[in-house]
């Protein structure tokens, strides 16, 4: 028995260090912009469904199944570390082509409501909330993802999804996330 927790505690210390070295060498370069008319003006996730959507118009140009914050089902994100993703109309207002994830694009929670209704209950509002691939060096697991909410509030998709969408996504980009 003290064997296999010995094997078990050198199996997630590398778990631990490969992600932590894998974070610090990046995602590698992003892909070129889409075209103009294959380019969203909205983007819009539901998260009851565990689905967000590219528009163009009226018209949806993309569909991704996502996963979320661990207690997305607890209501909006209220506060640092509550774990939840945030509701309401935001933009895209950057972007980190070396992120610990593969590719993000940076949603802009808190706005001054959020951080009106943070700082009542004596929080902090949080911040870095993102869409993002999966952590650099796990891309091998692709959809096995979907089977759990595992962000700590972010919007996950695979990483072939997170160049698409990258691409076909420019900064100041709405985004509405809904209940």
């Amino acid at each position: 028995m003290r064997n296999k927790l010995g094997v078990l505690a050198i199996v997630v210390a590398s778990c631990f260090a490969y992600t932590k070295l894998m974070a610090r060498v990046g995602s590698g370069s992003p892909p070129p912009d889409a075209p103009l008319e294959q380019r969203a003006d909205l983007i819009r996730i539901y998260k009851s469904e565990r689905r967000m959507v590219l528009l163009r118009g009226d018209a949806p140009i993309s569909t991704y199944r996502i996963s979320l914050g661990t207690a997305a089902d607890a209501g909006p994100k209220q506060r640092e570390g509550d774990e939840r993703t945030p509701e309401g109309r935001y933009e895209i207002d950057w972007r980190n082509p070396k992120s610990m994830a593969y590719l993000s694009l940076h949603i802009s929670y808190p706005n001054p409501d959020d951080r009106r209704n943070a700082e009542a209950g004596g929080f902090p509002a949080g911040g870095d909330i993102m869409i993002h691939g999966l952590p650099n060096g796990w891309g091998l697991f692709g959809n096995v993802h979907h089977l759990w909410d595992w962000t700590d509030g972010c919007v996950a998709v695979t990483n072939s999804e997170m160049r698409d969408i990258w691409a076909r996504v420019p900064n100041h980009t709405p985004i509405e996330i809904m209940p």
